[in-house]
Protein backbone atom coordinates (compact mmCIF):
# COMPACT_ATOMS: atom_id res chain seq x y z
CA UNK A 1 0.00 0.00 0.00
CA UNK A 2 1.54 3.02 -0.84
CA UNK A 3 1.42 6.38 1.57
CA UNK A 4 -0.67 8.98 1.36
CA UNK A 5 0.60 12.04 -0.88
CA UNK A 6 0.37 15.68 0.66
CA UNK A 7 -0.80 18.54 -0.75
CA UNK A 8 1.22 21.54 -0.46
CA UNK A 9 -0.50 25.05 -1.45
CA UNK A 10 2.41 27.36 -1.73
CA UNK A 11 1.78 31.30 -1.90
CA UNK A 12 -2.35 31.31 -1.73
CA UNK A 13 -3.42 34.78 -0.37
CA UNK A 14 -6.61 35.69 -1.90
CA UNK A 15 -9.38 33.58 -3.98
CA UNK A 16 -7.08 31.87 -6.05
CA UNK A 17 -6.71 29.23 -2.83
CA UNK A 18 -10.69 28.43 -3.04
CA UNK A 19 -9.80 27.85 -6.98
CA UNK A 20 -7.37 25.32 -6.15
CA UNK A 21 -9.50 23.69 -3.14
CA UNK A 22 -12.06 22.86 -5.55
CA UNK A 23 -9.69 21.15 -8.10
CA UNK A 24 -7.03 19.58 -5.50
CA UNK A 25 -8.53 19.64 -2.15
CA UNK A 26 -7.88 20.62 0.86
CA UNK A 27 -3.95 21.34 1.73
CA UNK A 28 -2.37 18.93 4.06
CA UNK A 29 0.61 22.21 4.20
CA UNK A 30 -0.04 25.59 3.73
CA UNK A 31 3.46 27.53 2.82
CA UNK A 32 3.38 31.35 3.32
CA UNK A 33 5.65 31.48 0.36
CA UNK A 34 8.05 29.50 -1.39
CA UNK A 35 11.25 29.09 1.09
CA UNK A 36 13.81 26.83 2.10
CA UNK A 37 11.57 25.56 4.66
CA UNK A 38 9.09 24.76 2.17
CA UNK A 39 11.09 23.18 -0.64
CA UNK A 40 12.54 20.68 2.39
CA UNK A 41 9.52 20.19 3.31
CA UNK A 42 7.75 18.46 0.05
CA UNK A 43 8.62 14.86 -0.69
CA UNK A 44 9.07 13.00 -3.90
CA UNK A 45 5.27 11.91 -4.64
CA UNK A 46 3.94 14.98 -2.90
CA UNK A 47 1.83 17.39 -4.94
CA UNK A 48 2.62 21.41 -4.69
CA UNK A 49 0.26 23.90 -6.02
CA UNK A 50 1.59 27.13 -6.93
CA UNK A 51 -0.49 30.66 -6.68
CA UNK A 52 2.25 31.90 -8.84
CA UNK A 53 5.16 30.59 -10.65
CA UNK A 54 6.50 27.11 -10.18
CA UNK A 55 8.95 25.08 -8.32
CA UNK A 56 11.92 26.79 -10.58
CA UNK A 57 11.57 30.82 -8.99
CA UNK A 58 13.85 32.05 -6.91
CA UNK A 59 13.32 30.84 -2.90
CA UNK A 60 12.04 33.62 -0.40
CA UNK A 61 15.26 35.43 1.30
CA UNK A 62 13.61 34.81 4.63
CA UNK A 63 11.20 31.90 5.56
CA UNK A 64 7.74 32.56 6.50
CA UNK A 65 5.47 29.97 8.72
CA UNK A 66 3.83 27.13 7.59
CA UNK A 67 0.57 25.86 8.59
CA UNK A 68 0.14 22.09 9.08
CA UNK A 69 -3.16 21.59 8.42
CA UNK A 70 -2.64 17.68 10.58
CA UNK A 71 -2.45 20.06 13.72
CA UNK A 72 -5.62 21.83 13.29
Amino acid sequence: MLPPRCVHYIGFKDDRYWNAFRIWGGPVMIHRRWDRTAKHNIGPDDVAIFAEGDEHQPLAEYNATDIDERWL
